[in-house]
């Protein structure tokens, strides 16, 4: 994905531009529909706007600008930030929601764990209870279904609903705080677990050699998965870290099968058959639905025939017609399902079937697809919801991306279900994704500004994007870009009031 770094560089010159004026709501009539926000102003601008022209057969763009003006958007003054820098480092960085779902889950169990020195109930059954619960929760807020219920029930709130409360709902891509609080403390109480039967097996009480053995096992493996889901390890390792992920996740559920069973075999009441103490026993019924839940995606996996639209030579679009998508959904693909896997957002079109996926050039196996295009590829699961399904949250939207982050933000562009402001950096534009994809974003959305940063170099993004958003009087940004810059843009938004989002690099 091709991103744009804040470096500023002189607005493009426009003296050549085929503008017409676009006539912006009356300011008087946006303050009714909007609550009031940091950035509004009492005026609107009546910036006169580039709009694509088609200037021949091959529909070249005469320039990649639309929508409101950026000329001389160097030039304006962001208002101050709010907050002092501490607190607003502390709140919006170090502190994200996904971390404080992290933290309310890891104190919780800490607190358990508290409660439960106090009251002397430090018993291995009751402790292995706990950390099967614990991998239970970690498990299914990882699994398709769950994630898409989150989503559907976080995005139903109608936009009536006051500004903070809709906030709050947007950062439903952020629950994998959750998998990872529930992960860790699930290990932590693997290993009080194995203390306490250790503990019991020298005592000679209850405990047996064959709990302690896969016990011991099963923690070294989480203990493996955990170093290697560590974001800096992930990035740097991601083959390691997907595969630690599968294969050793898969090998710790075996085990806590055995460990399951045996354990109850060494509680079970005497004159309890093993088949009547299993079926009675919560953690066997935990186990067995997060087996399910890891099983089910499984089950869905396909060889689906794929036709491939080469772009040019940094992308191909892939597309698809076995299911029917809706925006903001991702989807997984392979040519060797049991070793990687790789997500795409997919582009759906109102009225049309199937959808399709852009594959941008950012490594081997996308190379591989650009020069050699698939004619079957594997897929498995069902699509999910990312970041960008939150769109229909708010009354007006800008929607960033930057290179192949286009992907994402273009099914929501056709969709054409909220009013939005589209704007989009990138390379050569039409010489990289080609004519059609570019057309039918501007024929969605006329007023969409697509910077070609080969011309105009690269923008600040953080003032483009409040340009943008002061001038279509946005609720909100959704950026789809790459790491950095998204921190970059969602702290700057946020930090002014504006609420921001993007994808998370924690989960």
């Amino acid at each position: 994905m091709s991103a744009p770094d804040a470096a500023a560089t002189p607005a493009p010159n426009e003296q050549d531009l085929s503008t017409v004026s676009v006539a912006h709501p009356p300011a008087a009539r946006l303050h009714q529909q909007l609550p009031s926000l940091p950035y509004a102003s009492e005026k609107t601008s009546n910036a006169s706007t580039a709009v694509p022209s088609i200037s021949d057969g091959k529909s070249e763009l005469s320039v990649e600008k639309g929508g409101p003006s950026w000329e001389g958007y160097l030039d304006d003054e962001l208002p101050e930030k709010t907050q002092g820098h501490f607190l607003r480092n502390v709140r919006f960085q170090f502190f994200s929601l996904y971390r404080r779902l992290f933290g309310i889950v890891f104190i919780t169990n800490m607190g358990i764990f508290i409660a439960t020195c106090v009251r002397g109930d430090m018993d291995a059954n009751y402790l292995g209870k706990v950390a099967i619960a614990n991998i239970f929760v970690a498990i299914l807020m990882r699994q398709d279904y769950v994630i898409n219920s989150f989503y559907l029930v976080a995005t139903a709130a109608p936009r009536s609903w006051p500004l903070w409360i809709r906030r709050i709902l947007g950062r439903v891509y952020t629950i994998g705080g959750i998998h990872s609080g529930a992960a860790i403390s699930g290990t932590i109480w693997f290993i009080l677990f194995a203390a306490q039967a250790t503990r019991q097996f020298i005592r000679k009480e209850n405990i047996t050699i064959p709990t302690l053995v896969f016990t011991y096992i099963t923690i070294a493996l989480l203990l493996g998965i955990i170093v290697f889901a560590y974001p800096k390890a992930r990035t740097r390792h991601h083959d390691t870290f997907e595969m630690t992920h599968r294969f050793c996740g898969w090998t710790a559920i075996a085990l806590v099968w055995c460990l399951v069973i045996f354990l109850i075999k060494d509680y079970k009441l005497p004159g309890q058959t093993l088949g009547r103490a299993v079926v009675e026993a919560p953690p066997f019924w935990l186990t067995l639905i997060m087996t399910c839940s890891i099983i089910l995606p499984w089950l869905r996996l396909r060889k689906v025939p794929v036709r491939a639209e080469v772009l040019s030579n940094h992308c191909v679009q892939l597309h698809f017609d076995y299911v029917d998508t809706h925006p903001g959904h991702f989807t997984r693909m392979s040519h060797n399902p049991l070793f990687e896997w790789h997500s795409f957002a997919t582009i759906s079109v109102p009225g049309t079937h199937g959808y399709s996926a852009v594959v941008s050039r950012a490594g081997d196996w996308t190379s591989d697809q650009i020069g050699n295009p698939p004619k079957e590829i594997w897929v498995r699961g069902v699509p999910c919801y990312g970041v960008v399904a939150v769109t229909p949250l708010f009354r007006r939207v800008v929607l960033v991306a930057t290179g192949s982050g286009i992907g994402p933000i273009a099914p929501v562009v056709y969709a054409k279900k909220v009013p939005i402001q589209l704007l989009w950096t990138a390379p050569a534009v039409r010489k990289t994704f080609g004519d059609k994809l570019v057309d039918s974003l501007v024929e969605a959305n006329p007023n969409a500004v697509i910077y070609d940063t080969r011309e105009h170099g690269k923008p600040d993004m953080v003032k483009l994007t409040y340009r943008m958003v002061r001038e279509f009087n946005a609720e909100a940004v959704i950026i789809i870009s790459n790491e950095p810059l998204t921190r970059k843009v969602v702290y700057g938004m946020m930090s002014r009031g504006i609420p921001a989002f993007g994808a998370i690099w924690d989960s």
